[in-house]
């Protein structure tokens, strides 16, 4: 069994924000294979807030974030089961990072795909099913190929299946569970709103060509 030295472990914990021992064991259950214990730490953080899913998360923070420019700002509010978790440092960097992710995902409208209404995935399966490239298949051919392209499409939809921004091999979803399973409660995110500078204000454009033209022939 390979050496599990106070070097490898801290440059674990470093890397996944796990604890000292979590760590230690973690190499030393994957014979000190870096990558594998941060698969098995990421594994066990998600097993952990599985089972915390069900408890009540009436606590929390509402989150803020504004991206350069200031064309872009976001309100988010991720919620947890004490003030005492919310208020601490793991809590807090979710909370910034849920809000730079919402950010990045103009796309994204809600934060499950549960949330999503029926009449927007009927929408969606109507366009799907219109598509040139499906035209001569046989119908049941066609409503499986359909199925496969709107369970993608509504994905695309909801924030908890984007890849995060700053570690593409996790989904929002996935480091949720993993901030869950490190502070030992149940940890949700609630609800979002994006604001783009100048959404919905109708802009009237001036046409200077034809402003030009005019004020030659009055001339």
């Amino acid at each position: 069994m390979a050496e599990i030295s106070a070097k490898l472990v801290k440059e674990l914990r470093d890397k996944t924000g796990a604890g000292m021992m979590d760590c230690k064991k973690a190499l030393t259950e994957n014979n000190g294979d870096a990558a594998k214990a941060t698969e098995w730490l990421r594994q066990k953080g998600i097993a952990t807030a599985e089972k915390k899913s069900g408890r009540t998360a009436a606590e929390g923070a509402i989150g803020s974030y504004i991206h350069t420019g200031a064309r872009v700002g976001v309100l988010v509010e991720v919620n947890c089961e004490t003030d005492f978790v919310a208020r601490g440092d793991v809590f807090q960097e979710l909370l910034r990072n849920v809000a730079m992710q919402i950010a990045a995902c103009p796309g994204v409208e809600y934060v499950t795909t549960d949330e999503i209404p029926a009449a927007v995935a009927e929408r969606e399966k109507a366009i799907e099913m219109g598509r040139d490239d499906l035209a001569g298949k046989k119908e049941e051919m066609k409503v499986k190929i359909v199925e496969g392209r709107i369970g993608k499409r509504l994905k695309e939809l909801a924030l908890l299946d984007q890849p995060f921004i700053k570690d593409s091999s996790l989904t929002v979803g996935e480091l949720v569970k993993q901030v869950a399973g490190k502070v030992g409660e149940n940890i949700q995110v609630r609800r979002f709103t994006r604001f783009n500078l100048g959404e919905g204000i109708e802009v009237e454009k001036a046409d200077f060509a034809a402003e030009v033209a005019a004020m030659g022939k009055a001339a």
